[in-house]
């Protein structure tokens, strides 16, 4: 039984690069020298986001340095290069970012990096048939919710590591095997967690369409307001048909998200409540973004366990 509810996105044509293009121009015309670093020299990684930035962290250990460009609240999907970005790009000796139209509006500036330095978009590289779609046919590019996805594409990730500096591919293949078998264990207690949900309870309402791999692999029903994009607009329809799927249901709880305005859950709440079914907030889960680093939510492990745990409370 397919498990996903779809909605529709308008299609976004366009983006506002020219002042940022111009930017880089500038910036570019330092060809970085770090493609290799030097013997007992970190390497230094830039990522878009922390769901990348924080385990390669782990991988890396201490032959790295990381940072993110996007932190806790901040939204991929709309997110535009700064200056500064341009300038830690221009800095870093390898560039990862997930792909598959998740960080749109930095696509080019991507392709103009990856002319001076290792680029890549690690989420690229996992299978056409293991990708999910929307009824348009755009890919959804919110991987790191399949566990076993999500290793593929930090593999790769940890494969550009040892190319970047050859002598400690030992030692970044060792703290990968590590830190996957925490992951494996993590999808087994998430898997058990929710299991105990009722069967008539599996369904996961929240802002945008970012929890297709989740339901996948955790056999729950997901509905999204917004499209696989926050680009995309909320409709009337969009939140008249939720409203009819938590009456269907007798849905107890739906979800907010750290980096998506609440106004339009807010509303199915209302709407809900008006034809006789009081449903409740059931908590803020982490989507696009993770949460605050130093915090057990600004790790991936922590963030999925999280979601994890405030969807069993919420609607067991």
């Amino acid at each position: 039984m397919e498990k996903r509810l779809f909605k529709s996105k308008k299609t976004v044509a366009g983006f506002c690069l020219l002042a940022l293009f111009g930017a880089l121009t500038a910036c570019g015309s330092n060809e970085s020298d770090k493609g290799k670093t030097a013997e007992g020299e970190k390497i230094d990684i830039v990522t878009t986001i922390a769901q990348i930035a924080e385990p390669i962290s782990v991988i890396g250990g201490d032959r790295v340095n990381v940072q993110s460009l996007m932190g806790p609240g901040v939204d991929p999907h709309l997110y535009n290069a700064t200056q500064g970005d341009i300038g830690k790009l221009e800095g870093g000796d390898v560039i990862f970012y997930s792909g598959l139209h998740l960080e749109a509006n930095m696509v080019k500036v991507f392709e103009e990096i990856g002319k001076s330095k290792p680029v890549l978009a690690i989420s690229d590289g996992i299978a056409e048939d293991r990708l999910l779609k929307d009824e348009g046919g755009a890919t959804d590019p919110h991987v790191w919710f399949d566990i076993d996805l999500w290793k593929h594409a930090l593999g790769a990730a940890t494969e550009k590591l040892k190319e970047a500096s050859p002598e400690d591919a030992d030692y970044f293949e060792s703290n990968k095997t590590k830190y996957f078998a925490e992951l494996d264990a993590l999808k087994q207690e998430a898997t058990e967690k929710l299991a105990q949900i009722p069967q008539e309870r599996r369904v996961l309402v929240t802002a945008h369409d970012a929890f297709g791999y989740f339901g996948r692999m955790l056999d729950i029903e997901v509905v999204g307001l917004q499209g696989l994009s926050t680009e995309a607009e909320i409709g009337l329809s969009d939140i008249e048909d939720t409203i009819g799927l938590l009456l269907e249901h007798r849905v107890p709880a739906v979800f907010v998200e750290s980096s998506i305005n609440p106004a339009s859950i807010n509303a199915v709440v209302e709407g809900a409540k008006k034809q006789g079914l009081d449903v409740k907030l059931g908590g803020e889960l982490f989507s696009d973004a993770m949460g605050d680093a130093g915090s057990p939510e600004g790790t991936y492990a922590g963030m999925y366990r999280h979601n994890v745990e405030t969807i069993y409370q919420a609607l067991k």
